[in-house]
C-alpha cells in the first residue's frame, strides 16, 4: 500500500508538543460546551499518531435541566418566526459551510482519522442537505387540506407543529453528518436541539455550533452536550424527541428507556451491508464502486459494505479487479487530498478488525490482500481487506465488523444472490450493479434495506437528499433525509369545521341526530353508497 506521511505533532518526537491542537485555539470552543464550573475534562486522542487532541469538558447528568430549560425559552421564540426566516438560516449555513471547508476538513481528520476525501463527503452531504431543506421547509411543512365529512359544507386541515426540544444523539464516526446534518432539519422544523457529541469527535460538532450562530441562528437553541452514554441516556428526559445513531446494542438501550419516558425516537443502528455483482456487468466499474462502498472512512460507517456477492460467471475478473484496486489504495495521514483512506478511530477499533480478520482465517477464510496492521504510518491503520471462503462461523460472516474488511461470495443466479443479501438480521443499505437498471430496480425492491443504489454506492444514496434513509428490522426504524426526514420532529394536528350548522336550515351532525335513531343511520348508509358510487375519497 502506498502511504502519505501528517505533519501532525507528535509527543514521542517532539516533547514540547503535548497537544496536537494548540489551546488557546481551541479554547473558545470549548467554552461552548454545556458544563458547569469544574467540570471534568476527557483528553481526545489524534487517531494518526495516537497524541492528545485537546481536554474536553465533560457535562454531567445535573447539567441538563437548565440547558433544557433555555432551550425551551429559545424555540418558542424561533417557533414562532415564519418558515421562510427558520430556512434562511440553513441556506446560510450551506454557504459558510464552503466557505470555511479548510478548517472544518482539518478538525474532522484530526479528530477521527479519515482521509480529507472521505472528511469532505460528510461536508458535502450536509451542505446538500441544507439547501434541500432550506428550499423546501415550507412547502413540506405548510397545512394540509383534507376532504371532511360533509363534502363542500366541512373542511379539514391538517398542521405540522415542532414537537419543541430534539435530542441528537451522535456517534464519533461522522460527526458533520450525523450531527450537523440532523440537527437542520429539526432545527427548520422549528425546534430547539440538544447536540450529544462523542468527546472524541466535539471539537467539530462544538464548530459547527459557532457556523450556526455566525448564520444567525438564535442563542441557546442548538446547545453541545459531551458526554458518554450515561448523560446521553439522561439527556432522555429533558427532551420531546431523540435521534439516535449507533450499535444495535446501544440503539435497543436507547428505545427501551425512551419507551418509559414516552418519548419518540429514531434509530439508525448497525448494518452488515450486502452488494451483488451480477454477470452483465463492467467489471472494472463495479470493482470500483466496491473499494469505494467497501474503504470509506476505513469502513467506520453503518452504511459500508462488508458483503459482496458475484455472479460465478463474473467472479474471477471481478476479485482479480477489486484485490488490485484494493491494493493501489494509499493510505496516510495527511491534511490533504493525497491519501485514499486514513486510519481507524482508536485501538478499540483496531483491536475488532483485528479480532474479526484473525477469527476468520482461523476458520480457513482467505487473504487476498490486506490483513495486517500498519504501525509504520501511525498506531491504529490497517490495511484494506479482501476475503473470501468465509465460512458462516466466522464472526466477520454475520457480525458487523466496522472496518476495511469485505468478504466476496460467489453466488449462481439473481434468486441466490437476494437470498444471501437478505439472510440478516440487519437491513440499513444494500447495492446491486448490473448493466440493466430495469433488472436493478426491480432486484433492489427484493432486498430487505432501507435504501439500495443501483450501480453505485451510499455515496448516491446519500447524495439523494430528497430520498428517506432508515433502517429495518435491527438496523433501526425512523428516517432521516427527505420530507420524512423533516417529519420526524414534528406532530400533527387535524382541524375540521363544518360551516352552515347555525340556525334552522343549518347542516350538520345535530340535525341528521334531529331525524330520530331509526331513520339517520339509515340516511348516512345512503350516503356511504353515494360516496362509493361517485368514488369519492
Amino acid at each position: 500500500m502506498a502511504h502519505e506521511h501528517a505533519d501532525l505533532h507528535d509527543p514521542e518526537t517532539d516533547p514540547l508538543a503535548t497537544y496536537v491542537l494548540e489551546p488557546d485555539d481551541v479554547r473558545p470552543l470549548l467554552g461552548r460546551v454545556v458544563a458547569a464550573a469544574g467540570h471534568a475534562t476527557a483528553a481526545s486522542i489524534a487517531p494518526f499518531t495516537g497524541a492528545p487532541i485537546a481536554a474536553v469538558p465533560l457535562t454531567t447528568p445535573a447539567d441538563l435541566p437548565d440547558a433544557a430549560r433555555r432551550a425551551r425559552a429559545a424555540q418558542r421564540l424561533w417557533a414562532a418566526r415564519p418558515v421562510a426566516e427558520r430556512a434562511a438560516v440553513l441556506l446560510r449555513v450551506h454557504d459558510l459551510l464552503l466557505e470555511r471547508q479548510s478548517d472544518v476538513l482539518d478538525l474532522v481528520q484530526v479528530e477521527t482519522g479519515k482521509a480529507r476525501g472521505h472528511a469532505w463527503e460528510e461536508l458535502g452531504e450536509v451542505a446538500n442537505a441544507a439547501r434541500y431543506y432550506a428550499l423546501r421547509a415550507r412547502r413540506l411543512l405548510a397545512p394540509r387540506a383534507v376532504r371532511g365529512l360533509w363534502g363542500p359544507f366541512s373542511r379539514g386541515r391538517v398542521l405540522r407543529h415542532p414537537l419543541g426540544v430534539v435530542a441528537v444523539l451522535t456517534p464519533w464516526n461522522y460527526p458533520l453528518s450525523l450531527g450537523l446534518g440532523d440537527a437542520l432539519p429539526a432545527l427548520v422544523a422549528g425546534n430547539a436541539v440538544l447536540l450529544r457529541a462523542d468527546p472524541q469527535t466535539a471539537l467539530t460538532l462544538l464548530w459547527c455550533a459557532e457556523l450556526l450562530e455566525d448564520a444567525g441562528l438564535p442563542a441557546d437553541l442548538l446547545q453541545v452536550v459531551v458526554s458518554g452514554p450515561d448523560v446521553g441516556m439522561a439527556l432522555l428526559e429533558h427532551v420531546d424527541h431523540a435521534g439516535f445513531t449507533g450499535s444495535t446494542r446501544s440503539g435497543r438501550v436507547v428505545a427501551q428507556r425512551a419507551g418509559e419516558l414516552g418519548v419518540p425516537v429514531t434509530l439508525e443502528l448497525g448494518g452488515k451491508n450486502a452488494m451483488y455483482v451480477a454477470e452483465d456487468v463492467d467489471v472494472e466499474a463495479a470493482a470500483e464502486g466496491a473499494v469505494r462502498a467497501c474503504f470509506g472512512s476505513a469502513g467506520q460507517l453503518c452504511a459500508s459494505v462488508e458483503r459482496i456477492y458475484v455472479r460465478e460467471e463474473v467472479r474471477d475478473e471481478f476479485v482479480a479487479a477489486l484485490v488490485r484496486r484494493t491494493t493501489a489504495l494509499r493510505l496516510g495521514s495527511g491534511l490533504d487530498y493525497r491519501a485514499d483512506m486514513g486510519s481507524l478511530v482508536g485501538p478499540a477499533q483496531l483491536a475488532r478488525v483485528v479480532e474479526h480478520v484473525e477469527d476468520a482465517v482461523g476458520h480457513g477464510a482467505t487473504v487476498l490482500t490486506g490483513g495486517e496492521q500498519r504501525p509504520d504510518l501511525g498506531p491504529y491503520f490497517y490495511e484494506p481487506t479482501v476475503l473470501t471462503d468465509v465460512p458462516p462461523e466466522a464472526r466477520a460472516h454475520r457480525e458487523e465488523t466496522f472496518g476495511p474488511v469485505v468478504a466476496v461470495y460467489p453466488v449462481a443466479s439473481d434468486d441466490e444472490a437476494v437470498a444471501a443479501m437478505n439472510d440478516s438480521d440487519l437491513g440499513l443499505v444494500a447495492a446491486v450493479w448490473t448493466r440493466s437498471t430495469a433488472r436493478g430496480t426491480a432486484l433492489a425492491a427484493r432486498v430487505r434495506a432501507g435504501a439500495v443504489s443501483v450501480n453505485d454506492t451510499h455515496q448516491l444514496l446519500w447524495g439523494s437528499v430528497g430520498a428517506p434513509l432508515g433502517g429495518v428490522g435491527a438496523s433501526g426504524h425512523g428516517r432521516r433525509h427527505g420530507r420524512e426526514g423533516l417529519w420526524e420532529t414534528t406532530w400533527t394536528q387535524s382541524v375540521v369545521a363544518q360551516r352552515g350548522v347555525h340556525g334552522s336550515r343549518g347542516l350538520g351532525m345535530r340535525q341528521v341526530h334531529e331525524l330520530g335513531s331509526d331513520v339517520w343511520p339509515r340516511a348516512l348508509t345512503r350516503l356511504l353508497r353515494l360516496e362509493r358510487a361517485l368514488r369519492l375519497p
